[in-house]
């Protein structure tokens, strides 16, 4: 699969099952940013993130875990 920054949902898929025992509601946007980038099959380039998108896969993040 070849994740961009945009595929938020799927980012957040991804991180519950790397991560299934993490709170998301907890983990800091640097984890995060670090996360998203060592994801399979993730190809953006990493410094295209900003607070904004990393705010937008914390929350899906959030919602899959509900």
């Amino acid at each position: 699969m070849d994740l961009r920054w945009t595929d938020t949902l799927d980012i957040a898929i991804e991180l519950d099952e790397q991560h299934p025992d993490v709170d998301p509601q907890y983990v800091r946007f640097t984890d995060l940013h670090q996360w998203v980038c060592e994801l399979e099959g993730f190809s953006d380039e990493p410094e295209k993130s900003n607070e904004k998108i990393l705010e937008a896969i914390q929350m899906a993040w959030i919602e899959e875990k509900d």
